[in-house]
């Protein structure tokens, strides 16, 4: 029996209210600290409660969305820190802060899994934070649409608009069948090069240190540890992929071309209360190796990101033809 990767991709657009928007060049930060407290308003019945000790935690949205708990009886990462939240914010690449009255901007919300089923309390949230205010002086914005997205970037449909505020219904949702992860490669095509462009900031950790340079089995590991997680908490099954073979298998492929340069960033964490590094690399790499197995890896991994820090918008990376 097939198992599938359910991934939704949707497209918000925001309108600046009659101040503007004053934001930091990287916006994924500021996106997604003044949603969570928005979404925490409209969903959570016990505000003064901890998460993990609230007895509500099972049925509330707030708990499973950014407080994600492993099943009872699970072995499985009982750290909570580790457990990836089941979305992404992909704020816009672009570094622009100032944003005139009525001027748009658009950024990308990625739910994977059963995270989908909560599409209306994200709209609800951002729409609650359009009037509570975002960025420098807590300007406020309206919520003018989102739109579903598909696959292809071409294809979308309207789910919901400022007009009528109705939530309509998409067939947009993208299923990425895992047993392309377990099959042979197709004879016929010979993969032995492959470049990635790490569009955002992207944070991988091997042997308890962040890495200055992306060896393409630190890639792998990263993003097997990534998926099988995701799989395991979102979707309600594992990922059974020889992980051993692979991460063998990778270590052979060699990185013969790295431009990828340290980014240094600090974003403010409510819960440390304290500024936190966020440094990391972009730029683009170029592998070397028989490389055809893990292609469909990789294609996912454009999907739901790689590395620490994705819901941020963190991780973002692109396949390029060479």
């Amino acid at each position: 029996m097939s198992k599938y990767f359910t991934i939704a991709k949707y497209r918000l657009t925001l309108k600046a209210g009659e101040k503007g928007l004053l934001l930091p060049p990287y916006k994924g930060s500021t996106l997604r600290g003044g949603f969570g407290n928005a979404f925490r308003r409209i969903s959570c019945s016990l505000r003064e409660a901890k998460c993990h000790n609230c007895l509500l935690r099972t049925s509330c949205p707030y708990a499973y969305i950014f407080e994600t708990a492993p099943p009872p009886g699970s072995e499985a990462l009982r750290n909570y820190e580790s457990i990836p939240r089941p979305f992404i914010l992909e704020p816009p690449l672009e570094t622009k802060t100032e944003y005139r009255p009525g001027e748009k901007l658009a950024f990308d919300l990625i739910l994977i899994g059963r995270a989908i089923n909560y599409l209306p309390y994200f709209i609800v949230a951002f729409r609650e934070l359009g009037e509570l205010g975002i960025g420098k002086m807590r300007r406020k914005y309206r919520l003018a649409e989102i739109r579903a997205i598909g696959l292809n970037n071409g294809e979308s449909q309207l789910v919901y608009q400022a007009e009528d505020q109705l939530v309509r219904n998409t067939n947009l949702a993208i299923q990425f069948d895992t047993a392309d992860l377990l099959r042979q490669k197709d004879k016929d095509i010979v993969l032995t090069r492959l470049g990635l462009d790490f569009l955002t900031i992207t944070r991988i950790k091997f042997e308890e240190n962040f890495v200055h340079h992306i060896e393409f089995h630190m890639l792998i590991r990263s993003l097997l540890r990534r998926l099988s997680s995701l799989a395991y908490f979102h979707h309600g099954w594992e990922l059974e992929l020889d992980f051993t073979g692979l991460i063998e298998r990778a270590a052979e492929v060699r990185l013969v071309r790295d431009g990828t340069r340290w980014v240094n960033w600090e974003r403010y964490s409510s819960r440390q209360d304290n500024k936190v590094n966020m440094g990391g690399l972009v730029g683009r790499v170029e592998y070397e190796g028989n490389l055809d197995e893990f292609l469909p890896l990789l294609r996912l991994g454009e999907l739901v990101h790689v590395g620490k820090g994705a819901v941020f918008g963190m991780g973002k990376y692109g396949i390029m033809k060479i």
